[in-house]
């Protein structure tokens, strides 16, 4: 995980108003503002919020960022300081994410719950929490249950967020379940025509204009029907409706891009087995792992499957060995990764290039 406050051995802060800032780090004779390139994928030595402006617009932010155990170089003591130190960070992902994104947040369960209000404020909706079940293996030898007073722990979470789309309405924004129920109503059609429209008994009633939680999300073949219908027969005055520019109806494709992508290949749920990296994926330093929290490449692959496409574009703004980078690169994304640890970049670029090499 790379980790956007560090100072090279143990994280050293001086006190700026209430603010905790961290000295400068050593490059170790890295250049400021180096890069390494592979095809469409790039890692990048510097902070990841003086490189978000620069960066294309992602489809997957997979965030592998602090954990508040103090466990790592520049990691906060406790949880309680992970929502301050990841303000800045989720606000440039609001920014410059769309509909499509979808956010990759790797955490301990306690930092995850504590960072997720911030990311709920910052419009992020909560979709899953995925365990990365370690296996009874990662417990080196007796954990001491008596003094610690809980089960020994052998799990972190991958919980996955999405930018909902929000429609203006009037003076405000309305979400997209209450902006379809609101530009019917515009169009002065009874709701009962909706079923008329898209060709079925009671479904678009029941599933696409309820109120209620078990809202579907129309298809675009479905929301074509009744945007057609309702600019047929509704009333002239208030045309276009289901139009988010005041000229001209959403197509379907522009619909279905209000969406993050998703899909689920066969066999995979929300508990993800795998052990601690080990063997030859393991990068080491002399005798000694060189990253504490190296994460497997195929749980990189399943997040990156499950919410892009090939050329779409991954962010790792907290690359540490740029494991993302690599899946992204083996799976035919773009990925834009940033690093500040010289001896985590270093590794990185010599992984990306060469993790495929016989």
């Amino acid at each position: 995980m790379a980790l956007q406050r560090y100072f090279s051995g143990a994280a050293r802060v001086q006190r700026v108003g209430r603010r905790k800032a961290p000295a400068r780090p050593s490059t170790n004779g890295v250049p400021p503002g180096d890069f390494f390139s592979r095809g469409d994928v790039t890692v990048h030595f510097g902070r990841a919020e003086d490189l978000y402006s620069r960066w294309p617009t992602p489809t997957c932010i997979i965030v592998d960022g602090p954990y508040g155990i103090g466990g790592f170089p520049g990691d906060t003591p406790t949880v309680a300081g992970l929502p301050e130190w990841y303000a800045p960070h989720v606000a440039a992902w609001s920014s410059y994410s769309t509909p499509q994104t979808t956010l990759w947040f790797w955490g301990s369960e306690f930092g995850w719950a504590t960072v997720h209000p911030l990311l709920v404020a910052n419009h992020w909706e909560f979709r899953n929490c995925h365990v990365w079940d370690k296996g009874i293996g990662h417990i080196a030898g007796n954990a001491n249950t008596q003094t610690l007073r809980k089960f020994p722990v052998v799990t972190e979470v991958c919980v996955q967020y999405v930018k909902a789309a929000r429609f203006r309405f009037g003076q405000g924004e309305v979400s997209m379940q209450y902006w379809l129920r609101l530009e019917w109503a515009r169009s002065g059609l009874p709701l009962s025509q909706t079923n008329q429209a898209c060709g079925v008994k009671n479904a678009a009633t029941r599933k696409y204009f309820t109120r209620c939680h078990l809202w579907y999300y129309p298809p675009p073949e479905m929301f074509e029907r009744f945007v057609d219908y309702a600019n047929r027969h509704g009333r002239p005055e208030g045309r276009p409706y289901f139009s988010i520019d005041g000229k001209r109806p959403l197509s379907g494709d522009e619909w279905t891009k209000l969406r993050a992508k998703f899909s689920c290949a066969v066999g995979i749920s929300n508990v993800w087995h795998a052990p601690p990296v080990r063997g030859s994926e393991r990068f080491k330093d002399t005798l000694r792992c060189l990253h504490n929290n190296q994460k497997p490449l195929q749980l990189m692959d399943i997040a990156i499957r499950a919410s892009t496409d090939p050329g779409d574009v991954v962010w790792e703004p907290f690359g540490g060995l740029c494991s993302a980078a690599v899946a992204a690169h083996a799976l035919k994304r773009k990925c834009v990764a940033a690093e500040i640890i010289p001896e985590y970049y270093l590794a990185a670029k010599e992984r990306l290039a060469t993790y495929d090499a016989e």
